[in-house]
């Protein structure tokens, strides 16, 4: 009796390893200061501004960001890039990749809307997504320098809109959705403009900006499309069969 107990505990255990991370841990925000896409756009502009342009570095570093770039904007981003790559084509490879740039500022700015009584997660989307923006703002401020301050601006009053739950109550602020959603709207709308953007929800690549789900409407830890989502159900599968397997035996036995 003790030993079946054991192993429905072992299963019980085993179940909650498998599936627990794969909702907690889907996606790490990693450092809030940091972007990777963004990143990976300043020093792609940095070469293919070097006389010759260097296309071949940049393709390199686009492709440390490729798989990112699919899983959230689809394969037409990734496939627009590459072709612009491959022609030599300087100015379409920086203008697209500037409007990649928006669709992350929005996908960035929607889940903080969607999450937005986590602080912690919340704090860290605005930090990416106004990282994310210094590396526009040089291309806004040139366009309109007046635009450009508005949306920094508009992102410091974001942040304040999160409000701070404060520690043991000392430091306490309270946050201001609405206030969050107006600011977002205008921050937004003037990327749209700026970078002549049909939608920034919709957007240029033919997929929604807004969320992390794949074509099928599922999101990355539920798609059994991909091989890796079925381990854990494969796992438990074993598991199980064992048991099953063991208790037969050990009922012959006895």
């Amino acid at each position: 009796m003790k030993k079946h107990i054991a192993l429905v505990a072992l299963i019980i255990m085993i179940t909650s390893m498998v599936t627990t991370p794969l909702k907690a841990f889907a996606y790490s925000y990693g450092d809030p200061t940091e972007e990777k896409v963004a990143e990976a756009y300043s020093e792609m502009v940095a070469k293919l501004n070097e006389s010759p342009p260097n296309y071949d570095k940049a393709s390199e570093i686009f492709a440390t960001v490729e798989e990112e770039i699919q899983l959230h904007m689809g394969d037409d981003a990734v496939s627009v890039i590459k072709s612009a790559l491959e022609n030599e084509d300087k100015e379409e490879v920086i203008t697209n990749m500037q409007k990649i740039l928006v669709l992350n500022i929005s996908r960035r700015l929607e889940n903080v809307e969607d999450n937005f009584e986590e602080y912690d997660t919340t704090r860290k989307l605005v930090g990416k997504a106004d990282a994310t923006y210094k590396k526009l703002s040089p291309v806004v401020k040139q366009k309109n320098e007046e635009v450009d301050s508005e949306i920094k601006s508009d992102f410091e009053t974001i942040l304040n809109s999160l409000g701070n739950p404060g520690l043991f109550g000392v430091g306490e602020k309270e946050s201001d959705k609405d206030q969050f959603i107006e600011s977002k709207d205008k921050i937004l709308t003037a990327l749209q403009d700026q970078f002549n953007m049909e939608s920034v929800e919709i957007g240029h690549f033919g997929k929604s900006a807004t969320d992390d789900t794949n074509d099928n409407g599922k999101t990355e830890w539920t798609d059994l499309g991909q091989l890796s989502n079925w381990l854990p159900i494969v796992l438990i599968v074993i598991v199980i069969a064992g048991v099953v397997i063991y208790t037969t035996r050990m009922r012959r036995r006895s």
